[in-house]
C-alpha cells in the first residue's frame, strides 16, 4: 500500500463529531488579527494551543506532569490519559516528538491531546537540554540526543499503568518528525510511525532550506569547529539567538514569506511559550551537518504515514523521505491542500484533517 494522497481542505463528516466538538470550546484564546492565539499564561498547565485542557476532571481527558531520567538527564514530560482512564485496562500509546525549538506545551501537546481524546495514552516530552528538561549547556541540539529522547519516551511510557507495550506508536512533528524516522529505524518497540510536516534537520543545517546555503558548508563547519573550542573554555556560542518575544510586526513583515516568517509569528506571538527558543549551540552543527534523517530509512518496516502541507516550503523533505522508505510497502504520503508548514500546527480546518488522518492510521495499525 504505497500511495500518495492529496487531502482536500473539506472537513469530512464521518467519524469527526468528537474532534469537531472539542474544537468548538476554547477557554484560553485571545485574538490577534485573524489568527487565534493561545495564551500560555492563562492555562494552569502553561499549554499554548487551542482548546487545551484547563483542569483535570473525572471522566475526561486528563494531563499528568511527569519527570524521568534519560542518560542521566532529567526529562520533563506531559502524559495525557483518555476519558474514563482505568489503569487496570490496556491502552495503545503514542510518543510525540516536538519541533525544533518547540516545547511540549505547543503543537506536540495539541496532537497528544487530540489522540488522547480518541482513547490513546500519549506522552509529549521536552528534549534534553531544552524546554523544561535538564542538561547543560542549554539548547544543545544534536541528533543523537533528540533520537535518544524518543527512545527515552518509550522507556518511560512502557512503565505507565495501562499501557499495552505491544501497541506503541510514534508521532514526530517538524524536526521531531525527522528524528522519529531515525529512531524508528532501529527501535522496533515502535509499531507504527507517523510524521507531520517532517523537517530533515541535518539536510537543512547542511544545505540550507531548499538548498540555499550549499556554497557555505565549509565556512559554517569552520565556525562550528571554532565554537566548540570556545564552548570548552566556557564561552558557549549560539546560532539563531533571537528574542522571540521582541520581534516586531515590522520585522516580521520584512522576512521572506514561508517557514521562517510564519515560524517567528507562531513561536513569538500567537503560540508563544517562554521555554521555546530557536537558538541552539553553534557547535551542534558539527553533528547536525553530518546527519540525515533518511540515512538507513529503508530499515523502517513498520507502517508509515507522512503528512505535509501542499504549500509547505518543506514538502520536498517528506517527499524525499517517503521515496527512500523502501523497507515498508504499507506507507502513505498525505498532502493537505492549501496548508503551509506552520499552518499544520494550529490552523483549521487543517488540524482537524490531520487529526482524522492520524486517528484513522493508528486505529487501523495499532
Amino acid at each position: 500500500m504505497d500511495i500518495s494522497i492529496n487531502r482536500s481542505i473539506k472537513v469530512k463528516s464521518t467519524g469527526s463529531k468528537n474532534i469537531l466538538s472539542t474544537l468548538i470550546l476554547s477557554a484560553t484564546l485571545i485574538f490577534t488579527g485573524d489568527i487565534m492565539a493561545a495564551d500560555y499564561s492563562k492555562n494552569p498547565f502553561t499549554l499554548a494551543y487551542d482548546s487545551a485542557i484547563t483542569k483535570n476532571e473525572a471522566g475526561k481527558v486528563n494531563i499528568h506532569t511527569v519527570h524521568y531520567k534519560t542518560n542521566g538527564i532529567d526529562i520533563a514530560a506531559n502524559i495525557y490519559t483518555p476519558a474514563n482512564y482505568d489503569p487496570t485496562k490496556q491502552y495503545p500509546a503514542i510518543v510525540v516528538a516536538h519541533p525544533n525549538g518547540g516545547v511540549k506545551e505547543q503543537v506536540a501537546g495539541l496532537y497528544a491531546q487530540r489522540l488522547a481524546e480518541q482513547g490513546y495514552i500519549t506522552i509529549a516530552a521536552d528534549a534534553a537540554y531544552q524546554g523544561g528538561s535538564g542538561g547543560e549547556p542549554r539548547n544543545i541540539d544534536k541528533p543523537f540526543n533528540r533520537i535518544n529522547d524518543i527512545h527515552g519516551m518509550i522507556d518511560f511510557i512502557e512503565t505507565f499503568p495501562g499501557v499495552d507495550k505491544k501497541r506503541i506508536g510514534a508521532l514526530g512533528i517538524c524536526g521531531g518528525g525527522g528524528y522519529t524516522l531515525a529512531a524508528a529505524q532501529s527501535d522496533k518497540r515502535i509499531k507504527v510511525v507517523a510524521t507531520v510536516s517532517m523537517f530533515n534537520s541535518g539536510l537543512v543545517r547542511r544545505n540550507g532550506l531548499q538548498n540555499s546555503q550549499i556554497d557555505t558548508i565549509q565556512q559554517r563547519l569552520q565556525q562550528a569547529s571554532d565554537a566548540r573550542t570556545l564552548d570548552f573554555k566556557g564561552n558557549v556560542q549560539y546560532s539563531a539567538n533571537t528574542d522571540l518575544k521582541g520581534i516586531t510586526d515590522e520585522e516580521l513583515a520584512k522576512m521572506p514569506a514561508g517557514l521562517y516568517r510564519e515560524g517567528f509569528e507562531y513561536y513569538g506571538k500567537t503560540h508563544y511559550h517562554p521555554n521555546s527558543t530557536p537558538k541552539y549551540t553553534t557547535s551542534s552543527l558539527l553533528d547536525l551537518i553530518t546527519f540525515d534523517a533518511t540515512d538507513h530509512i529503508d530499515l523502517i518496516q513498520q507502517p508509515l504515514l507522512m503528512i505535509a502541507g501542499s504549500k509547505a516550503d518543506t514538502l520536498y523533505m517528506s517527499e524525499q523521505a517517503f521515496a527512500k522508505a523502501t523497507g515498508t510497502k504499507n506507507k502513505q504520503l498525505v498532502k493537505i491542500n492549501g496548508a503551509s508548514h506552520i499552518e499544520t500546527y494550529w490552523k483549521q480546518p487543517y488540524v482537524n484533517q490531520i487529526a482524522e488522518d492520524l486517528i484513522a492510521f493508528y486505529n487501523k495499525e495499532l
